[in-house]
């Protein structure tokens, strides 16, 4: 991999760049006013020469990988023209034309296991025709709307409309429907009788905040869960992190999430001693009182480390939050439709939240999110306060619709777990190579966790290995990561509908990989038997 200007071909293109304003002022030299028969109010005003458009400093190095031409030019392109912080930094930096099931493929037709799930979103896999089927239907998007030769100008269809702010649609009320009644059909569902959407998680979360704070503005604290990931805007951004980061609001105060009793599968079954816990919450309880008006938590730590905790943690929250009338909001954005092999977290965790609130897997592709819960709670809002241009649009709506039909229809929740055990053993069998330290996670989401090694600590050994396995083995697959969480962690959350035969197969793949960046060769048949295996 080459971490530099990308090669002459890219630096030649940066000479001529420079090159052009020069010849352009040359050109322009001399010249005075100048008049615009088109625009007169401009006559008389000199031109305006604008400098050579140079990227920024940090946009000046474009990932690259020999043997990708197509792909390093659209990564130059986007490093020229948009700021690196559209996006987390990943070594890799996979451009993905095309996507199917568990799979993306990239300009150049490498087929990539894909272990990202596009962060947790595409459960149900990328492209998948009866969803999109369901999907188009619910928008009627029949073949002759959108099928045959390209229309001419001028040319509609009638179709379910694409923006609808401030009006009501029969898909929309239909996926309201449908989605209060899938949500409370599951254990733990009860008191999530209203649904209020959003477009992305961290609406979805600023909204449950607003809801609870406007039933008491005399309750102004939150609690939120200290590591925990649950946006990057407003309040969202706000409750995100710990008490340590910058720009904190005073409002926030952070509690603890177990981290150290649950950070390897082997601890998993043993009891945890709640105590700390307990007295931590209390103590902010004497302190702060009935100020306190709401608490937020995940069900499993994502962003901090994938960190997965007993359902006796979460219950504990509940009776603190019951014993204080302080609502709970649990943010299963990342953890919704199956991620955890339940349909819900919050099953699995025993618990009723006052607000769910969902997002990513809701959609499985498109932009939806949506906050679940108490609607007496939500009442406190009045018109226009949770409003915004793309809530409950009809686009996101299909999808809910869409996607509540694969769920309720498939087995793919018994699927995932079925594939949990397999997960475990070929993640676990990754502690051989010297370079993987500890693996946790349920359902079909994982961390694993580096060790040092190679020369380096265990940070830049997990961007190796993310490295490393995109480029897989020659003239074969490879599998597209993300970069690490809580600087040295790998997530693995690849579809739920992968089979088994793909997890194998994949999870050989990705042994192969960190054993050859080791420095320890690895027989793939070997690999695959020993998978299995032990998975039995």
């Amino acid at each position: 991999m080459i971490l530099g200007d990308g090669g002459e071909a890219t630096a030649a293109s940066r000479k001529s760049q420079s090159n052009e304003p020069a010849v352009r002022r040359k050109s322009l030299a001399g010249r005075g006013n100048v008049r615009y028969s088109r625009f007169p109010h401009l006559d008389g005003i000199p031109p305006r020469i604008l400098p050579a458009r140079t990227p920024p400093p940090a946009m000046q190095t474009p990932i690259q990988f020999a043997g990708e031409t197509h792909s390093n030019q659209i990564r130059t392109t986007i490093a020229m023209q948009e700021p690196v912080a559209l996006r987390t930094f990943t070594p890799s930096q996979g451009v993905l034309a095309r996507s199917a099931g568990v799979f993306h493929f990239t300009p150049e037709g490498r087929r990539l296991y894909d272990y990202t799930s596009g962060v947790l979103v595409a459960n149900l896999g990328h492209n998948p025709r009866r969803w999109l089927q369901r999907f188009a239907h619910y928008m009627a998007w029949t073949p002759e709307l959108i099928g045959g030769e390209l229309a001419a100008e001028g040319e509609y269809g009638e179709a379910v409309t694409m923006t609808a702010y401030n009006a009501i649609t029969p898909v929309e009320a239909e996926s309201v429907k449908r989605l209060v009644k899938n949500v409370q059909s599951w254990p733990g569902g009860r008191r999530l009788d209203t649904v209020m959407w959003a477009a992305s998680g961290s609406e979805a979360i600023q909204k449950a905040l607003w809801a609870c704070l406007h039933r008491d503005p005399a309750r102004d604290l939150i609690l939120a869960t200290r590591y925990g990931f649950h946006g990057k805007k407003g309040l969202a951004g706000a409750v995100t992190g710990s008490e340590a980061d910058p720009e904190r609001d005073p409002r926030v105060k952070f509690i603890s999430f177990p981290r150290q009793e649950v950070d390897d599968v082997s601890k998993y079954g043993q009891s945890l001693d709640l105590g700390p816990y307990e007295a931590e919450l209390e103590a902010l309880w004497k302190e702060h009182g009935s100020r306190i008006n709401c608490l937020i938590t995940e069900p499993y730590l994502g962003g901090g480390g994938s960190y997965h905790v007993p359902a006796a943690y979460h219950q504990m929250l509940r009776r603190f939050c019951d014993a204080h009338d302080i609502l709970l909001i649990l943010d299963e954005v990342q953890a919704n439709f199956g991620r955890t092999g339940r349909m819900f977290a919050f099953e699995a965790c025993g618990i009723e939240p006052d607000f769910v609130v969902l997002g990513k897997g809701l959609g499985n592709g498109v932009p939806v999110s949506a906050v679940v819960g108490r609607g007496d709670v939500m009442a406190s809002l009045k018109y226009g306060e949770a409003s915004d241009t793309w809530s409950a649009n009809p686009l996101g709506c299909a999808a809910v619709l869409a996607t509540l039909d694969e769920f309720e229809t498939t087995d793919v929740l018994a699927r995932t777990r079925e594939l949990t055990p397999v997960f475990f053993a070929g993640l676990n069998r990754l502690k051989e190579t010297g370079l993987i330290a500890k693996v946790r996670g349920e359902g079909m989401v994982f961390g694993i966790e580096c060790a040092a090694g190679l020369g380096l600590d265990s940070r830049h050994v997990a961007v190796e290995i993310v490295k490393a396995a995109y480029l897989g083995e020659p003239g074969g697959d490879g599998i597209h990561l993300l970069g690490p969480l809580a600087g040295n962690v790998i997530r693995i959350s690849p579809p739920n509908v992968i089979t088994r035969a793909q997890a194998i197969a994949s999870l050989g793949l990705l042994h192969r990989v960190i054993s050859r960046l080791a420095g320890r060769g690895t027989s793939p048949a070997n690999g695959v038997a020993a998978v299995l295996a032990s998975a039995r």
